[in-house]
C-alpha cells in the first residue's frame, strides 16, 4: 500500500498545529490538579511541554505555543461572569504571549548558554538548566501577573502572592515535564539483566510495604506525614541506577498522586489554606524533581567518565602491546643486525688473515719460480755440456708450469668469490672424462695412473658446471700428484639420489697425517714439502663447495691413501 507523503512545505504547519494541540492537552490537565475554588495550582505541564518542544522541534514552531495558550486561556476565563469577553481575549493574549516568550527565552539560553539539547548528562548543565527555568518562568509569570493586575482581576496587594504562586507553577511544570519528554526524545538502550531485574523486585517488593504499613490503623497518620521522606530515598535509588527516563518518570508519577490526594483534602500536604497546601506540595516537588535531575546527571556524568577511562585503558593496553611488539622487533631487528655485523665482522677478519697469507704466498710462490727460472738460465749460459742444457730446460720447463699452475688457482679463487652460481644441466661421465684428459698433459707422470670410474645418473641433474669442473680438478690433480711409487689408482664413484649428487674420489696414494687434517682447508696450507702443491687446492674446494650449498669429508690414511666424499645438492 503507497504511503502518503505531504509537501514539505506543510511540514512546519503541521508541527505548529501539532504543539498548539499539545500545549492545548496539558492545559486541561493543569487544570484539572486544581485547588477547589482557588485560582493557583500547584503545576504548569504546559510550560515543560512548551519548553521541550522547541528544543526538539526549533524556534520556528513557537507560534504552536503562542496559539495552545490563547485558546487554554480563554477557555480558563471564558465562565468567569466578572470579566467581559474583550477583557477575557485581552487577557489571553497577553499570557499567552507571555508563555511564548518565557519557551523563547530557555531555548535560547540553552542554545547559547548550556549548548546541549539535552543539558542532563553533567552535573554543571543540569545546574544551569536549573537556572535558565528559574529565569525563564520569571518572565512569564511577570507578564502574565502584568495583565492580570491592568485588567483589574487581582489588587495591588495580590500582586507578589499571584507572581510568586505563578512562577513556582511554572518551575515545578518545566522540572517534571520538560526533562521526561527530551527523555522520551532520544534514544534509549534498555538492557534486562538479571542484577537489574532483583533491583526491580526490591524497589516493587518495598513500595507494596509501605502501601500495607499505611493499612494498619495505629501506623495510619505516621506513615502519611512520613511518606514524602520514604519517596524520596526511593527516587533517589532510581536516579542512581537508571536512566534519567525512569527517574524522572518515578518523580512524575509520585507528584501526580501527591497532587491528586492532596486536592482531594488527604495526604500529608493538606494545611490550613489552600495556598498552604499548594505551596508546600509545590516544594516537596521541587526538592524532589530537582534532587533526581541533579543526581541522575552527576551518575551520567560519572558513568561516561568511568566509560572513558575504561577505553582509555584499553587503548594504553593496546598502545603499550603495540609498542611492546614494536620494542620486540625492534629489539630482533637489532639483535639479526649485531649478528650479521658479527658475522661481516668475522668475515672481514677471515678475509684480512686470508688476505695477509694471500700477498705472503704470492709474492713467494710467483718469484720463487721465477727465480728459479733465472737461475737456471744463468747455469745454461756457462755451462757448455749439451746434456746438461737439456736438463737445464726442463728444469725451466717444470718452473713455468709450477708457476703456471699456481696463477690458475688464485684465478679461481677470484672467479668463485665473485661470480654468481648458475644452473646448467650436468652429465658427469664426460665431465670426469674432460678432467682426466686435461691432468693427464698438464701434471708430469713418470707412470701411468689406474682410473676407476663409476657412475650412476639416470636423469638429468643441475648444477654449476665451472664449480664442478673446479672442484675435480683439484682433488684429481691432488690425487695424481701425491700417488704411490707403484700402481696408482684412482676410484671415482658418482650416484644421483633424487636431487643430490653424491661423489666418493679415492687414491691409493701417499695419504695426509692426522695432525693436518684439521688444516687442510685452509689458505695456502701445506700437509707437506713433497710436491709443488702451493696449498690453494683444498681451499678452493671448500669455498666452491660452500657456493653449491654442498659438504665435503676427507678420510686419510698414511701409507694407504685418501677418500673425498662430496654431496652436492641440485640448484632449483
Amino acid at each position: 500500500m503507497p504511503t502518503l507523503k505531504l509537501p514539505l512545505k506543510y511540514s512546519l504547519d503541521l508541527k505548529i498545529i501539532g504543539v498548539a494541540l499539545l500545549y492545548y492537552l496539558f492545559a486541561r490537565l493543569g487544570y484539572l490538579l486544581a485547588f477547589e475554588n482557588s485560582t493557583a495550582l500547584p503545576a504548569w505541564p504546559p510550560s515543560g511541554i512548551a519548553f521541550a518542544l522547541l528544543i526538539i522541534l526549533g524556534r520556528s514552531v513557537w507560534p504552536g505555543i503562542t496559539i495552545g495558550a490563547l485558546v487554554a486561556n480563554i477557555m480558563a476565563y471564558w465562565n468567569n461572569p466578572a470579566l467581559g469577553p474583550q477583557t477575557i481575549i485581552t487577557i489571553s493574549s497577553v499570557i499567552a504571549i507571555g508563555n511564548t516568550i518565557e519557551a523563547v527565552i530557555g531555548n535560547y539560553l540553552v542554545k547559547s548558554w548550556i549548548r546541549d539539547p539535552y543539558p542532563f548528562k553533567h552535573a554543571k548543565n543540569a545546574f544551569r538548566f536549573l537556572f535558565v527555568t528559574m529565569f525563564m518562568c520569571l518572565a512569564g509569570a511577570s507578564i502574565g501577573t502584568a495583565s492580570l493586575y491592568l485588567n483589574a482581576v487581582i489588587s495591588l496587594d495580590a500582586i507578589s502572592e499571584t507572581l510568586f504562586s505563578w512562577w513556582i507553577g511554572n518551575v515545578v511544570g518545566i522540572l517534571l515535564f520538560t526533562p521526561f519528554i527530551l527523555s522520551i526524545a532520544r534514544p534509549v538502550r534498555v538492557t534486562l539483566s538479571t542484577a537489574r531485574m532483583i533491583e526491580v523486585s526490591i524497589y516493587f517488593l518495598s513500595t507494596l510495604a509501605i502501601y500495607l504499613l499505611l493499612q494498619v490503623d495505629y501506623l495510619t497518620l505516621t506513615m502519611q506525614r512520613a511518606l514524602p521522606l520514604l519517596a524520596l530515598p526511593f527516587l533517589l535509588w532510581l536516579a542512581f541506577r537508571f536512566e534519567l527516563i525512569v527517574a524522572i518518570g518515578g518523580v512524575l508519577i509520585v507528584s501526580l498522586i501527591s497532587i491528586y490526594f492532596t486536592v482531594q483534602g488527604s495526604g500529608p500536604f493538606v494545611l490550613a489554606g489552600a495556598a498552604n497546601s499548594i505551596l508546600l506540595l509545590q516544594i516537596f516537588i521541587g526538592v524532589i524533581s530537582i534532587s533526581t535531575i541533579i543526581l541522575s546527571a552527576t551518575v551520567k556524568e560519572r558513568l561516561d567518565v568511568q566509560h572513558q577511562l575504561q577505553e582509555f585503558n584499553e587503548n594504553l593496553e593496546g598502545m603499550v602491546l603495540d609498542r611492546t611488539k614494536a620494542l620486540n622487533d625492534e629489539i630482533g631487528t637489532r639483535k639479526i643486525a649485531e649478528e650479521k655485523l658479527q658475522r661481516t665482522n668475522q668475515e672481514l677478519s677471515k678475509r684480512n688473515t686470508e688476505l695477509d697469507n694471500f700477498v705472503y704466498s704470492v709474492s713467494h710462490d710467483l718469484r720463487a719460480p721465477i727465480a728459479s727460472v733465472l737461475g737456471l738460465i744463468n747455469l745454461a749460459r756457462v755451462d757448455k755440456d749439451v746434456a746438461m742444457k737439456d736438463m737445464y730446460l726442463e728444469m725451466i720447463n717444470k718452473s713455468a708450469l709450477q708457476q703456471d699452475h699456481f696463477i690458475k688457482e688464485i684465478l679461481d679463487q677470484s672467479r668463485n668469490s665473485r661470480l654468481e652460481v648458475k644452473r646448467e644441466e650436468i652429465l658427469f661421465e664426460p665431465l670426469i672424462e674432460e678432467t682426466f684428459n686435461q691432468l693427464k698433459f698438464a701434471t708430469s707422470t713418470g707412470k701411468s695412473v689406474e682410473r676407476v670410474i663409476n657412475i650412476e645418473q639416470d636423469g638429468p641433474f643441475f648444477s654449476d658446471r665451472w664449480r664442478l669442473k673446479v672442484i675435480l680438478n683439484n682433488i684429481i690433480s691432488n690425487a695424481i700428484r701425491y700417488r704411490n711409487g707403484k700402481d696408482p689408482v684412482i676410484k671415482v664413484n658418482v650416484a644421483i639420489n633424487g636431487r643430490l649428487a653424491k661423489l666418493a674420489i679415492e687414491d691409493n696414494g701417499k695419504g695426509i697425517e692426522k695432525e693436518h687434517m684439521p688444516n687442510i682447508y685452509k689458505m695456502f696450507y701445506r700437509a707437506t714439502d713433497d710436491g709443488a702443491g702451493s696449498g690453494l687446492g683444498l681451499y678452493i674446494v671448500k669455498e666452491a663447495i660452500d657456493k653449491l650449498n654442498g659438504h665435503i669429508n676427507i678420510e686419510s690414511e698414511i701409507g694407504k691413501g685418501t677418500t673425498v666424499q662430496l654431496e652436492i645438492p641440485e640448484i632449483n
